[in-house]
């Protein structure tokens, strides 16, 4: 799951608990089958999502999966102008096959991303389109580089504030994220992490699903700082979407990041 997490002996993965392996499997990418009922996505309403992977050299069905922060399939929801964000958790209905009964808020374009780790495969992370019935515009139409915002953001139960270095990040470059959490008690792990995130490009091109950089939690002044390590792959805009866990209550808050090259 985290390709930089190298170890001499065996054990576990310092970030998502899973067990290490020996060797670097050769990722092949799984086909996505998507079906939603109704076909006519209604906005507002309930819809039904069943998703399932296919193993693309054997055509067949991928029945078993591994345990991944404490669920088998992990669900991103994001709307085109990125106001709206799910991160859920597909139920198995049958070996395989995974349900969501959820619903998309607003008329419009919504990107999928499931994420799940196949047995004898690689992680998956992979991308698929919702729009509702009778919604009009195109992607092109829909999508607009929203304005900056790093200012702190308000969760249900935390203040959560962005230190950044290179304070400016360069795409191709590493871009450390520090997440400063007020006030500083009663932070606790969520699926089994201290923290999880979300980076989607304004043209909904680029995804990245992180977890912090390291096991602890540092201490300062009295508040927690957690890192992140980012590589954005080119120049755009990034909503950035991080959740932590404080006293049972999980925090959603987003971050609008630039990310330009130097002229």
């Amino acid at each position: 799951m985290d390709k930089d997490i190298r170890s001499k002996t065996p054990g576990k993965c310092p970030r998502c608990g899973m067990p290490l392996e020996a060797g670097i499997r050769e990722p092949v990418e799984y086909r996505l089958k998507l079906r939603a009922s109704p076909a006519a996505i209604p906005a507002g309403k309930p819809v039904d999502l069943q998703f399932e992977l296919i193993d693309p050299k054997t055509g067949k069905l991928a029945t078993k999966y591994e345990l991944v922060h404490e669920k088998l399939f992990h669900l991103f929801l994001v709307s085109a102008d990125l106001q709206h964000f799910q991160h859920v958790h597909p139920e198995s209905f049958g070996a395989g096959r995974f349900r969501l009964r959820t619903s998309l808020p607003e008329a419009g374009i919504y990107k999928v991303l499931t994420d799940s780790y196949p047995s004898g495969a690689t992680p998956q992370l992979l991308p698929a389109f919702l729009t509702t019935a009778g919604y009009p515009k195109s992607i092109s139409e829909t999508i607009a580089p929203p304005p900056a915002d790093t200012g702190p953001q308000k969760g249900q139960n935390m203040e959560v504030t962005l230190r950044m270095d290179p304070p400016e990040p360069l795409p191709g470059r590493k871009t450390m994220l520090f997440f400063t959490i007020s006030p500083g008690d009663g932070l606790e792990q969520y699926l089994g992490a201290w923290g999880h995130m979300l980076a989607m490009s304004h043209d909904l091109i680029d995804s990245i699903h992180e977890h912090p950089a390291f096991a602890e939690v540092r201490q300062v002044e009295g508040k927690q700082e957690i890192q992140f390590n980012l590589f954005f792959p080119r120049e755009a805009t990034y909503k950035v979407w991080v959740q932590f866990q404080r006293l049972g209550v999980v925090n959603t808050v987003a971050f609008t990041i630039p990310v330009r090259e130097v002229r």
